[in-house]
């Protein structure tokens, strides 16, 4: 059970966050919001059914630091170095595709500058990041079956003649 919600989860996310790297009308501080609040429910609902040790939550990390990445301030170096720090599920070109997607939705918001962008680019160029910008929904994690012995010994195991099973021999 544990390892199908960490499956479905890690989906959610993908699917989310794909989403929020392709439309520029999501790219805002209000679905910042939005998204937060509605991986709360997620993170609630999990905690709820007792199923926090299965990884789940964890899956939901990248789009967790998106969803806070829409709603930091843009403006000053600091926020700059904030963010790197903040964002290390995502990679520096999903980062800098989320700047420049972003949306104002009042006159109250600006734009990202391009300066401001730069700078975070200069913070991140000693990271290592995959040029990836898409999550693959296609990731499968591992199925893991644990193994539970058996408490009845080989010897003590008695065969039915009727399974015609001649050709197997005690030793």
């Amino acid at each position: 059970v544990q390892q199908v919600f960490k499956q479905l989860f890690y989906m959610i996310s993908v699917v989310a966050l794909n989403n929020l790297l392709l439309r520029k009308d999501v790219c805002s501080w209000s679905t910042g919001m939005q998204l937060r609040f509605n991986i709360s429910q997620l993170e609630e609902w999990l905690h709820g059914k007792n199923l926090q040790q299965s990884g789940a939550a964890q899956t939901l990390e990248p789009l967790i630091q998106a969803a806070q990445l829409l709603q930091l301030k843009k403006k000053t170096s600091e926020d700059a170095e904030a963010i790197c720090s903040l964002c290390t599920s995502l990679t520096t070109q999903q980062i800098v595709k989320i700047l420049n997607l972003y949306t104002p939705m009042n006159e109250f918001e600006e734009r990202v500058t391009v300066a401001f962008i730069r700078d975070i680019q200069t913070h991140l160029q000693e990271r290592n990041d995959p040029p990836q910008l898409l999550l693959d929904f296609k990731h499968m994690f591992p199925v893991l079956i644990p193994f539970s012995p058996s408490s009845i010994t080989m010897d003590s195991i008695h065969l039915p003649a009727s399974l015609n099973l001649e050709f197997l021999k005690k030793v």
